[in-house]
């Protein structure tokens, strides 16, 4: 880039866009919004039990380090000067919860990732403590039900089972944040003189949040017996919370905060009443913006705050709509199954495959999110024959992610009257053509992709160059640069979309009910036939066979009774047991 051009770039803003597979640091025009450069770096998730995801928080840390300084290095390759960049923003994996040591600096645990399900049993004993066991009864408070999707059930989680944790916050040292506040905390100093805080947006998904006064709340607090002293002082999205303490943009401002799903609803421009988007990443969320008003959903929906774009600004509220897997399952094919090397070949063998041949996958890794918020949900694909093969599998997991979207859309539609005519997409999966056209095949209506696909690194950009007293980028209507986008069109007729839709619907239900509380221990597995599945019965010895003068008919085997079963339920060994046991024989 010659001398000339550089000294029209403007100001810039950086962006730290980090997710729950992958951390970037991009770097925008805040004049035109133009990507200019950017690095990615990705994240490792660990699983230590099943159920169970973590990741390390000083690596999240490294990632975003590494990820700063290689982007400002091919800045400077481009004879770009990096002290044009003014402001930076941070959005954010939400819900994953993280706990340190306020005089040392060092994480105290692993972070909890918001997939993570091991706080079933701290769910199933706070539920206890509430009338009628109502999973709702904060939703007036919070806008969320009690689930091991939000922050405040894995703090408890952690509180209750790491010594350090629980010593550290007796001791008045421990700290706690979504990785918003602990990435702020850490790049403004750390441990020496590092900002403790959040926005308001990543507040509200802790269920600690008061979504109305926008403050923590004590009875809720008390009710999940939290020290508040742990907690973060919440701010707007918009305004600089501290500077840069070190790397290659020390003294730079950091100036906005957006959990990542806002970020995108900001990056796509929905600043009015009724627009909406979604985003494909390691989940799928779909926000709809319903304005300064609270919007409560009778169609399992959350309430959640979209944006508050100043400290003098208004606040505004969504309806979301959260599914826990979509990239995720292209991921799990990949690194599980072995079906796929590669993110980008599935897009090829499902075309290849252009059907899912009547397979339906339902990918309920961590039980069911919305509209359903069903923990004990398991993934399950259905509908096998001799003639599936992996490629059908590829389109029916593509087909998922479809199927959930729909869902979504159908309640957000019901709870705001007013059916969306088009859905604005962002997210990693966007890049995936056949995924759009089947979204827009599933939906019958038209799915808009923007050209410049970042839109959460964008949206954290903007919040940040708005900020007061940095006042580069400009959120009025009218000096927000247009944005191009490709749309894909529905190409099927919408009864064949309904049939689809209706069979995805009847595999849902089957994924139901799987999962309990209480594990077996010591399961074994005796069957000189067929190996067939039996976890999740709660038995703790048991032969499964097919019966020798009934091939519809299964038998189930402990030392002292045999029942006799539908062999149906057991033939696939992610289905559920039919719930008519026929009386010992």
């Amino acid at each position: 880039m010659a001398a000339s051009n550089r000294m029209v770039l403007g100001p810039l803003v950086g962006s730290i866009d980090q997710g729950t597979s992958s951390t970037r640091f991009l770097v925008f025009n805040a004049k035109t919004a133009e990507l200019l450069s950017h690095h990615q770096v990705e994240i490792n998730q660990k699983f230590p039990k099943e159920g169970w995801v973590e990741q390390d928080p000083k690596d999240i840390l490294r990632s975003v380090h590494e990820c700063v300084e290689k982007t400002c290095e091919k800045l400077q390759k481009l004879n770009i000067d990096i002290t044009n960049i003014k402001a930076i923003g941070v959005s954010n994996q939400r819900e994953t919860t993280v706990v340190w040591d306020r005089v040392t600096g060092e994480p105290l645990h692993n972070a909890i990732v918001w997939l993570d399900l091991r706080t079933q049993s701290t769910v199933e004993r706070l539920l206890k403590k509430i009338p009628g066991r109502n999973k709702a009864y904060f939703k007036s408070k919070t806008g969320l039900p009690i689930s091991t999707y939000f922050s405040a059930v894995k703090l408890r989680w952690l509180l209750d089972n790491v010594e350090a944790i629980k010593k550290a916050a007796d001791n008045g040292r421990a700290l706690f944040g979504t990785v918003d506040s602990w990435l702020i905390w850490s790049l403004t100093g750390g441990k020496n003189g590092g900002i403790h805080c959040t926005d308001v947006t990543n507040a509200s998904r802790t269920m600690l949040f008061n979504i109305h006064s926008l403050e923590w709340d004590s009875d809720l607090c008390q009710f999940f017996n939290i020290p508040m002293d742990m907690l973060p002082k919440v701010r707007s999205s918009s305004e600089i919370y501290g500077l840069m303490k070190s790397g290659a943009l020390t003294g730079v401002p950091i100036s906005g905060c957006l959990g990542d799903q806002s970020a995108a609803l900001v990056g796509q421009m929905c600043f009015q009443d009724g627009q909406a988007k979604n985003t494909y990443g390691t989940g799928c969320f779909l926000l709809c913006n319903t304005g300064q008003k609270c919007v409560f959903s009778e169609h399992g929906l959350l309430t959640t705050i979209a944006y508050k774009l100043g400290r003098d600004k208004p606040v505004f509220y969504a309806l979301e709509g959260s599914v826990a897997i979509a990239g995720a399952v292209v991921r799990w094919l990949r690194d599980n199954l072995g079906i796929v090397k590669s993110s980008q070949e599935i897009e090829k063998m499902a075309a290849e495959a252009g059907t899912s041949y009547g397979c339906y996958f339902v990918p309920a890794f961590s039980g069911l999110y919305a509209p359903y918020w069903e923990p004990s949900a398991r993934g399950i694909i259905c509908g096998l024959t001799q003639f599936t093969n992996k490629n059908h599998i590829a389109f029916a997991a593509l087909e998922a992610v479809c199927f959930q979207t729909r869902e979504i859309l159908d309640a957000i539609n019901k709870d705001c009257g007013i059916p969306l005519h088009q859905l604005q997409v962002d997210g990693g999966m966007t890049s995936n053509k056949l995924l759009m056209q089947l979204q827009s095949d599933i939906l019958c209506i038209p799915v808009v992709k923007p050209s410049m696909p970042e839109t959460t690194g964008l949206g954290a950009a903007m919040a940040a160059g708005a900020a007061e007293g940095v006042g580069i980028w400009s959120l009025n209507p009218g000096d927000l640069t247009p944005v191009t986008c490709e749309r894909f069109q529905p190409q099927i007729n919408p009864e064949e979309s309904e049939y689809r839709f209706a069979r995805w619907k009847k595999a849902v239900m089957k994924s139901m009910g799987w999962e309990t509380t209480e594990a077996p221990s010591n399961v074994k597995y005796r069957n000189p036939k067929a190996v067939i599945s039996i976890i999740g019965l709660g038995i703790e010895s048991a032969e499964v066979s097919i019966h020798p003068s009934c091939a519809e008919t299964a038998v189930l085997v402990n030392e002292t009774t045999q029942w006799t079963l539908d062999a149906a339920d057991f033939l696939f060994c992610f289905g559920l047991l039919s719930k008519e046991i026929l009386p010992p024989t």
